[in-house]
């Protein structure tokens, strides 16, 4: 380790965000990052604590805590501190494929599992991942490295998110040959459509893309498997294929005016608007629109907030977000102790924005919608919310006697997935398991059909971006054991 008291002698300090009023103003990313000088005191807080827990990624208490990726965070922690970003960047990149994507959009388990963390302010971790992968594109470090051999097997990876791009990555690095299949305009998924803007800049993905180009991995956009290239056409073409489709069918909510004009699943909702910017800079008529508009953001978790975020840069007239569960406590419960995951309330960028623009937290907990209302035309005009309580089975029960009218032009229900599309798992013969994600034995990624393997939210359920990026590491290990008889992935 660099300075055994870094942890003593300075304090955390993260990047620094542009302030609301400015940032709103466009769907730019708005952290301005530290000096070298600063960002080598951070590091130097990283401490020789025996047991690092940030790197472990192990379920602790039912939910992950530490790094699924198992990042060498204390080893390239040290090398920065160090001033060698170089070798820093090598011994990240050794488990994690993409830490561009990570560093901007992971919720840093890393740190909640920090031993810094346990009596004071964690490292900051994701910051110090994200001036690694950053000075290594500066100084043209992140470059393509094409296999010297190739093993003549080929392999067709259907979804290019988190999951089928970390697939691509490893395989192709083995030296097999690697289709990518994407049913829509631009690669990247999830992470070029599922996220907006402001949190992953897609020129991000796109420079990360260019390099598995450089490298072997073949793109085809606008392709959705099943549709417009058959099953048989991939066995026949291919002798493995990876299902990394993600869980993209959307949980609805199922009350009285649900048809109304004007209900969109969040999904749909924040991919206009990145598909608007990228193809005409958000002009008007292209997109789903929240400007001027009274807005019902459905579901308390990472998307509603993104919908937030979202609709605040559209100039909604107001916005208020439903959360069905109570809120969170401030700090740590005492049956919730470090390392695991600390189940806390978190104000994210997106509620920040609103409380600023609109003056109050837009989170309204215990509450859902029993109806919506909407006019002669058909067109949403409002919403009947009601309150919950914690019935005697635990589950939330409508207050009989607590509903209130609000009025609404825009809802976005941001409720979660229920698992893979249907007609991909169909199509293929796989078989789904009781949440209908695609089935596989524990800890494997073989599917009951032969040479046909599983990835991602597709195999585990809807889940963070780093998840899916190690499900496609583990993944691609057991495609190459098949496919040699043997890996070293």
């Amino acid at each position: 380790m660099g300075k055994p008291t870094g942890f003593l002698d300075y304090e955390r300090e993260e990047t620094r965000a542009y302030s609301v009023q400015d940032r709103i103003k466009n769907f730019n990313e708005f952290h301005e990052s530290l000096l070298p000088e600063e960002r080598c005191k951070q590091a130097a807080r990283c401490m020789e604590c025996g047991v690092p827990f940030c790197q472990s990624g192990m379920k602790i208490g039912g939910m992950i805590s530490g790094c699924p990726l198992n990042n060498l965070i204390p080893e390239w922690n040290d090398l920065i501190y160090r001033g060698n970003m170089e070798q820093a960047y090598k011994r990240l990149r050794i488990t994690n494929p993409f830490p561009e994507f990570t560093s901007r959009v992971c919720p840093a388990l890393c740190e909640k599992a920090c031993t810094c963390g346990a009596n004071g302010d964690a490292v900051t971790v994701r910051n110090n991942e994200y001036a690694i992968v950053e000075t290594a594109y500066k100084n043209g470090w992140a470059k393509a490295e094409p296999p010297k051999v190739r093993t003549g097997k080929k392999i067709a990876v259907i979804g290019s998110g988190p999951s089928g791009l970390s697939v691509a990555d490893r395989l192709n690095r083995r030296g097999h040959s690697v289709t990518v299949f994407e049913r829509s305009d631009r690669v990247g998924g999830l992470l070029m459509y599922g996220i907006p803007n402001m949190k992953l800049e897609k020129t991000i993905i796109e420079r990360r893309i260019e390099i598995m180009k450089t490298e072997g991995v073949e793109f085809r956009t606008g392709v959705n498997v099943v549709k417009d290239i058959s099953v048989e056409e991939l066995k026949s073409d291919f002798d493995s294929i990876v299902l990394a489709c993600g869980a993209s069918n959307p949980r609805d909510i199922n009350v009285n005016g649900r048809e109304a004009e004007g209900i969109y699943f969040a999904v749909d909702f924040l991919k206009s608007t990145t598909k608007a910017l990228l193809d005409n800079s958000l002009k008007d008529g292209t997109f789903i629109s929240a400007k001027d508009k009274n807005v019902i953001v459905i579901g308390g978790g990472d998307t509603g907030n993104d919908c937030v975020g979202t609709c605040v840069r559209h100039g909604a007239k107001s916005i208020i977000q439903l959360e069905m569960m109570p809120k969170l406590p401030d700090e740590r419960a005492e049956n919730n102790p470090w390392p695991q995951w600390p189940r806390v309330c978190k104000t994210d960028y997106g509620q920040e924005e609103a409380a600023v623009v609109y003056g109050n937290d837009p989170r309204i907990y215990q509450s859902t919608v029993k109806e919506f209302l909407s006019d002669d035309d058909g067109k949403l005009t409002g919403a009947i919310l009601v309150k919950l309580e914690r019935g005697e089975n635990g589950r939330m029960t409508p207050v009989e006697g607590s509903e209130t009218e609000v009025k609404a032009e825009l809802v976005l229900i941001a409720a979660g997935f229920l698992g893979c599309e249907s007609y991909v798992s169909q199509a293929f013969g796989v078989e789904l398991d009781a949440r209908t994600n695609v089935a596989a034995d524990h800890g494997s990624h073989r599917t009951n059909v032969e040479n046909v393997y599983v990835a991602g939210d597709m195999h585990i359920g809807q889940s963070l971006v780093v998840r899916a990026i190690r499900e496609g590491i583990d993944c691609a290990r057991e495609v190459d054991e098949d496919l040699m008889g043997y890996t070293n992935l």
